[in-house]
């Protein structure tokens, strides 16, 4: 599996509980396109509509060589789950607080892009606030450490 493009940002503004890997119904020069890495994943989510499940604010940009024939950036692109995993999600989402972000574009062995869907928590500002002093704590030890080897 080779990854395309990471949401960084989920992981710092949400708490992730579970993942799923998804398949993506994309038109070809999408796919070329994602292929070229020219996919963002920031400020997307995605949201589950009379059954089915749609990834909204994906960014996939369009295509050099399709001239004309080009996509929309960003349209609703449906992904494909199970029927069972699609109810469990919906029971989830409906409870205070939860929502489904995109985590990771991939290709699989097949040649296939898959889109890794988390149900997540939204974090509050406090637990942002700690992350970001861990990580600054972290960043100066390892520039003392630097000093002294």
């Amino acid at each position: 599996m080779r990854v395309i493009t990471k949401n960084k940002k989920a992981f710092f503004n949400y708490e992730i509980l579970e993942s799923h890997e998804a398949g993506i119904s994309l038109l070809g020069s999408e796919v070329k396109s994602i292929r070229e890495g020219k996919i963002s994943l920031k400020e997307s989510y995605a949201e589950i509509k009379a059954g089915e499940v749609f990834l909204l604010n994906c960014h996939i940009s369009p295509y050099e060589a399709a001239n004309r024939f080009n996509h929309d950036p960003t349209r609703e692109r449906k992904l494909l789950l199970h029927r069972k995993e699609i109810k469990r999600l919906t029971g989830k989402i409906k409870e205070k607080g939860f929502t489904l972000v995109p985590t990771k574009v991939l290709i699989n062995d097949k040649g296939k892009v898959k889109v890794e869907i988390s149900l997540a928590k939204g974090k509050r500002a406090y637990q942002k606030r700690e992350i970001i002093r861990e990580r600054d704590r972290d960043r100066e030890m390892r520039a003392e450490l630097k000093k002294w080897h």
